[in-house]
């Protein structure tokens, strides 16, 4: 086995671990006191990390030299929308019953909601382009569609400090994670050359 096949395994089964463990923990009842928030929360947070992973990539490839990263950054990218896609799942199974037509009430009432699905949203056409396929027929297009995780990840910062009003310190982790990262963008942009 070479090194990449390696580290796409290790990846791939390091990912699905707290999938699974959130899984297993449920089976067993042992999610707390509220398994339906718990599952909410947990799915939503596990959404935001993969997402700082996929956008942590490039700047630790270009500053560390850790070029072996950018094979794996498609993998990180959709898991953070497999878990998105968990995420969404717990709130219309959990919040809302599986009754798909009190979703639209819902999201008007509830600011944090439709944050939630707008960036839920763009996520989509994300993970649809992830194919050599599409990446192939989009040609450059395909990085200037991807910077969308940026705002997906904006958005997501924003859904989670709305949920939790009081204490804010995770979303605000989060917060000065995806703002370096967004300063880092910028930075390259502005002052370097090199925009690989």
């Amino acid at each position: 086995m070479n090194d990449a096949v390696f580290q796409k395994r290790l990846i791939f089964v390091n990912a699905l671990i707290p999938g699974l463990l959130l899984v297993v923990d449920g089976w067993r009842g042992q999610l707390g006191v509220n398994p339906a928030e718990f599952a909410t929360r947990a799915t939503g947070v596990l959404t935001l990390v993969f997402l700082v992973l996929t956008l942590l990539v490039t700047p630790l490839r270009k500053i560390f030299g850790f070029n072996w990263l950018q094979k794996h950054r498609r993998m990180l990218g959709l898991y953070a929308f497999f878990y998105g896609v968990a995420h969404l799942a717990t709130y219309i199974g959990f919040d809302r019953g599986w009754r798909l037509g009190t979703i639209p009430a819902d999201v008007a009432k509830r600011t944090f909601i439709w944050v939630g699905m707008i960036s839920f949203a763009l996520m989509i056409p994300l993970a649809v382009t992830s194919t050599n396929a599409m990446i192939r027929k989009l040609g450059k297009n395909w990085a200037k569609l991807h910077r969308l995780t940026y705002a997906v990840a904006v958005g997501g910062v924003i859904h989670y400090y709305l949920i939790v009003k009081s204490d804010i310190f995770y979303p605000a982790l989060f917060a000065a994670a995806v703002a370096v990262l967004l300063l880092y963008r910028f930075a390259k942009a502005r002052f370097f050359t090199d925009r690989g």
